[in-house]
């Protein structure tokens, strides 16, 4: 059977679920298409069960900074339990209530494009459904791993970030390939609940490449000092894996092979897009859906399709892409409605996401770096702070080591990129975020006077040593 919407969303994860939100807030009607859990990655696979395994450990790190207290064993099945808990069972009855709230109709099973607004459906219980749509599709299927064609690799059926999150049980030995931000999170996890042997392999020259090199360097020596192995530089040649659910051979290009239960591959990930039916509307499947800065595809007439959030390749993160669903909502209800088109567009993107990496430390940021900000022909003053030196870092424990760096433009003398490193770095990010979007001038950044004695004093302490 035929149904008939104003949009219609292929993906019901945070994006796809914002999208439909502010579409039927603006009058419309919509349906959204899931063929796994509503609620998405993040809710299941990703943010919400990484940062609950990583709570404890994140706890324990304070604990141990602190004198007088005791640090007690981490009890693993309750933290287990308790990441079971966050993901509501991997139940999405909750989130499909949700959606039907708003109201719009959830459809369970695998959409696929089909011609221009046609959505076809293949139905979990079995049967098909064509949906079509008035005046939008929107494309919202996230992301998917990178498995790279290591010999073996594949069919040593190795961990992603989907088994990873949801295991049920810590291997002794764990070899983590990459040194991103999965990467970097879940070795630090599964350490932390007991994994007696872990080990990153990674193929650059340190971690968290994409941010300010002392991010890693300082997370690097947080993982020395655990017992994290850290090996740069590395290409791992090829794996062996005898008995499916057996031990893991990992060799590399010199040097005695490792010896793993278990092997997580972190090594980046893709947008979603290889069995959309891109095709069926003259785009390639397999990459990026472009997009203009309303969400819209650039790629197709008639401008109909939308593509939010991974699957546009802009910004891999949750929150850039609720980000850009609110602005793909709100255009296509203006569009529909023949009224002026509103002023919201992807402006964010441009300064650059904020992210936050969940280790202890903690590294957030949000702009450019000093490397981009230079290539992209900004004249830069770098000024660094040691975040221990703060009078509010010092009372959170002994031995907190922390770096704060702000990039700033010298011709505009605004911020183009602010990077904190520290334990509890994380809760300094939006005031950094604040002030790059809204270009806040130094000079009057200066009059935000920060609390005493908190850790946002190093605010005051970069100013001051910039010369304000």
């Amino acid at each position: 059977m035929a149904d008939e919407f104003d949009v219609v969303v292929i993906g019901a994860g945070p994006t796809g679920e914002n999208v439909v939100d502010r579409a039927v807030r603006g009058g419309l009607t919509a349906a959204v298409v899931e063929e796994r859990l509503a609620g998405g990655e993040c809710s299941y696979w990703a943010c919400v069960p990484s940062k609950a395994l990583l709570r404890p450990v994140d706890l324990a790190g304070e604990v141990a900074r602190v004198p007088g207290l005791e640090l007690a064993p981490i009890d693993v099945a309750a933290v287990l339990a308790r990441r079971d808990e966050a993901v509501g069972n991997f139940d999405d009855s909750g989130q499909v209530g949700w959606i039907e709230s708003v109201p719009a109709e959830f459809v369970r099973g695998r959409g696929r494009l089909d011609g221009p607004r046609r959505v076809r459906v293949a139905l979990a219980d079995g049967g098909e459904r064509v949906l079509t749509a008035r005046h939008a599709v929107v494309v919202a299927t996230g992301s998917s791993p990178v498995v790279p064609p290591v010999p073996g690799l594949a069919e040593a059926a190795p961990w992603t970030s989907h088994e990873v999150t949801e295991t049920s049980e810590v291997p002794e030995r764990l070899v983590v390939l990459g040194g991103g931000v999965v990467a970097c999170e879940m070795a630090q996890a599964m350490h932390g609940l007991g994994a007696r042997q872990t080990t990153l392999v990674v193929r650059g020259d340190g971690l968290l490449s994409r941010m300010e090199p002392f991010a890693g360097e300082l997370l690097a020596r947080s993982f020395a000092e655990a017992g994290i192995e850290v090996r740069t530089g590395l290409q791992v040649s090829r794996l062996e894996r005898p008995e499916p659910g057996g031990k893991v051979t990992v060799h590399l290009p010199e040097g005695p092979p490792l010896e793993a239960d278990e092997v997580l591959v972190a090594t980046g990930r893709r947008p979603a897009t290889r069995d959309v039916g891109l095709g069926t509307v003259g785009l390639p499947d397999d990459v990026p859906i472009e997009v203009d800065d309303s969400m819209r595809a650039t790629g197709v007439s008639d401008g109909w399709l939308y593509a939010v959030g991974d699957v546009n390749g802009r910004a891999l993160l949750t929150h850039m892409g609720k980000y850009q669903a609110r602005v793909c909502g709100d255009v296509i209800t203006a569009r529909a409605r023949g009224d002026e088109l509103p002023a919201m567009r992807d402006v964010a993107g441009g300064y650059g996401a904020p992210q936050v990496v969940f280790t202890d430390p903690q590294i957030c940021a949000v702009g450019r770096t000093e490397a981009v900000a230079r290539a992209d022909g900004f004249r830069v003053r770098v000024v660094d702070y040691d975040m221990g030196a703060v009078t509010g870092a010092y009372l959170l424990g002994d031995g907190y080591r922390g770096q704060a760096r702000a990039v700033v433009d010298e011709d505009r003398k605004v911020l183009l990129g602010v990077t904190f490193a520290g334990p509890g770095a994380a809760e300094l990010l939006h005031a950094a975020t604040i002030a790059v979007t809204a270009e806040v001038p130094l000079d009057r950044l200066w009059h935000a006077v920060p609390a005493f004695p908190t850790v946002s004093e190093v605010w005051l302490r970069l100013l001051e040593t910039y010369g304000l």
